[in-house]
């Protein structure tokens, strides 16, 4: 009776142990789906930067930092996306983010600030590395220019020069979270639907899933307009309609 008795918990030990593993990795496969916290917070302050929100961005900004966003991290965000909304809009962000620092280091508070940009030692022409990430983003080789670049070479040089090789080569993001931070900016600002259509078909190629950009679209809700909202999830709708055809 006795070796029967332990052979039976011992069975009712592994089916425990099999239930908990099973329900781990459920958990585990919906979250590997699903936006960090982090990822939540990188739409949240570029949204509210783009659009001037500064009361709420202070908000998402603790929120950001208290969910292990880098310092760094949140400051490259606010540089990022001056090449979309403006210098005002990232140095009013820059300026918020300060403050905020300043409250939570008078709270006690120490934030981890991150490792800095690598120093680019690429002696290469700007505009040739630019261009290389472009289609690195793109997935494809650029054939050609639009019709603006032909009609303004100037923009055509900023854009390779300056947003794709000295912004984009800045590591303290990944491609991944700049275009993240890209398509939340886009997004926020409206009328501008040929550039978050393209962008979001970027975020895709960096890697982005396409439940995990619905997810975007449902986080936008907080910090934007319902129009906005609903022009974003009509377009992320026809940008993935198009990728299965």
């Amino acid at each position: 009776m006795h070796l029967k008795s332990i052979l039976s918990t011992a069975t009712v030990l592994v089916w425990v142990v099999v239930l908990i593993s099973c329900k781990s990795t459920a958990q585990q496969g919906t979250s590997d789906n699903a936006l960090s916290d982090q990822e939540k917070s990188i739409i949240k302050i570029a949204s509210h930067t783009a659009q001037g929100n500064l009361s709420q961005l202070k908000d998402v900004l603790h929120e950001g930092l208290d969910h292990k966003l880098t310092v760094n991290e949140a400051k490259e965000v606010l540089v990022h996306l001056y090449a979309y909304a403006g210098f005002p809009r990232s140095i009013r962000g820059l300026q918020t983010l300060l403050e905020v620092l300043e409250e939570r280091t008078a709270k006690g508070i120490q934030d981890e600030w991150g490792p800095k940009a690598t120093t680019i030692d690429d002696s290469s022409s700007k505009y040739e590395r630019g261009k290389a990430i472009l289609e690195e983003l793109v997935g494809r080789p650029l054939d050609g220019k639009p019709a603006y670049q032909k009609f303004s070479p100037e923009m055509d040089k900023f854009l390779k020069e300056h947003l794709f090789a000295d912004i984009f080569e800045r590591d303290v993001l990944t491609y991944k979270q700049r275009e993240l931070v890209t398509i939340s900016v886009i997004a926020s600002l409206g009328s501008l639907e040929p550039m978050l259509r393209s962008h979001l078909n970027l975020s895709l190629n960096v890697g982005w899933q396409a439940e995990q950009l619905k997810e975007f679209t449902e986080t936008l809700v907080v910090t934007t307009t319902e129009d906005n909202v609903l022009a974003t999830k009509t377009i992320l709708k026809e940008v993935l309609k198009s990728r299965t055809e």
